[in-house]
C-alpha cells in the first residue's frame, strides 16, 4: 500500500499476533518506500509497538512475513542507554570494531553531541539521551529507521527540537522512517503518510503532500487532523 512506485524497503504481508485470546495484529499488510516517512497512530493497545517489533524481528510470535531491505536502526521512548558505558561506547554498540569509533563520533556530531563522548548516561537530559539513541541508530547507516514513540516523554519545546533534528537527518541520509506515535500533530508535522491502526489492521491511510516545515493551522492539516481524530474515536 505504498504511496509511491519505488521498490519498498519494508514489505509486510498477512501479519498476525495474538496474546492469549486477544488478537493484536490480524492479516496486516504494509509497504514503506525507500526514503518515505510513515507515521503510525492508533489507540493505546492497538498494536503499534507490536508491529514495529515485528518489523525489527524482535517478536518471534508473529505470523506472516516481514521483509526489510538493508540495515535498520531503532530508537525507543526509553533511550535504553547502558549506564556503565560512556556515550561513545553506547553508540558503538553493534558496530564493527574496525571502524566503530569513527562511525560513532560522526553520528554524535550529527546530533550535536560531539562534546559528550566521554559523558555518562546519568548526566544527560532526556533530550540528550534521545539524541544519543538516535546517533546509535544512525551509526549503522540504516535504510530504515524505526522510531517507537521516541519523543513521548519529552517536554513540548524539546520535542519540537527533536522533530527538526529528525527532519535534518532524514534530508541528509534519506532513510525510510516508521514513526510510531500517539501524537496526531507529530504525525502531521513529519510524515508523508499517516496510517491508523485499528482492529489489528491498517484501518485508514492519508497522504500528506505539503512541504516541510509545516504550519499546524494550514487548512489541509486542520482538515486532516479532524479526520484522523475521528478515526481514533475522538469527538470534536
Amino acid at each position: 500500500m505504498s504511496a509511491t512506485t519505488q521498490a519498498p524497503v519494508v514489505r509486510a504481508e498477512h501479519l498476525g499476533r495474538s496474546f492469549g485470546d486477544r488478537a493484536v495484529l490480524q492479516d496486516l499488510n504494509l509497504e514503506i518506500a525507500d526514503g518515505e516517512i510513515v507515521a503510525l497512530i492508533g489507540r493505546s493497545g492497538s498494536g503499534k509497538s507490536t508491529l514495529l517489533r515485528a518489523l525489527a524481528g524482535l517478536d518471534k510470535g508473529v505470523s506472516g512475513s516481514a521483509t526489510v531491505e538493508g540495515q535498520f536502526g531503532i530508537a525507543f521512548q526509553d533511550a535504553r542507554l547502558i549506564p556503565w558505558r560512556s556515550v561513545l561506547d553506547n553508540v558503538r554498540l553493534g558496530l564493527r570494531a574496525a571502524d566503530s569509533t569513527k562511525a560513532a563520533r560522526a553520528a554524535l556530531a550529527e546530533v550535536g553531541l560531539e562534546a559528550h563522548t566521554d559523558a555518562w548516561p546519568s548526566t544527560l537530559s532526556g533530550g540528550e539521551a534521545q539524541r544519543v539513541s538516535l546517533a546509535r541508530a544512525l551509526a549503522r547507516e540504516p535504510r530504515l529507521l524505526l522510531l517507537d514513540e521516541p519523543f513521548g516523554a519529552l517536554d513540548a519545546l524539546t520535542r519540537i527540537t527533536m522533530h527538526e533534528l529528525v527532519l535534518r537527518l532524514w534530508q541528509r541520509h534519506h532513510p525510510a522512517i516508521l514513526l510510531v506515535t500517539h501524537d496526531v500533530d507529530e504525525a502531521l508535522a513529519l510524515a508523508d503518510r499517516v496510517l491508523v491502526l485499528g482492529s489489528g489492521r491498517i484501518a485508514h491511510e492519508s497522504a500528506i503532500a505539503l512541504e516541510r516545515p509545516r504550519h499546524r493551522d494550514h487548512p489541509e492539516l486542520v482538515e486532516l487532523r479532524s479526520r484522523l481524530l475521528s478515526e481514533l474515536g475522538v469527538s470534536l
